[in-house]
């Protein structure tokens, strides 16, 4: 079932990184996590490898990886208490 968090809720948006090899996906928050969601989905389109680095806010502070090992990318909103 889809719950509608916005309904009166404060929320927040993080882009979540599956990384080939990788146990556990990687949660990343941006002050724009639209448009790094869709330039990581246009890099993984791409067979040509990329170095990707990341500044997100949080408790990650640099992120850096191959384009060519990303397995699977989602943008999730969830509520902020």
């Amino acid at each position: 079932m889809v719950q509608n968090f916005s309904a009166g809720q404060k929320t927040r948006q993080a882009v979540i990184l599956f990384l080939k090899g990788s146990a556990t996906p990687i949660v990343m928050y941006f002050d724009n996590p639209q448009a790094v969601y869709s330039e990581l989905k246009q890099l993984m389109k791409s067979p040509t490898p990329v170095l990707v680095e990341k500044e997100p806010i949080g408790p990650i502070k640099k992120m850096c990886f191959v384009s060519t090992q990303i397995a699977g990318l989602v943008l999730q909103e969830e509520p902020v208490q």
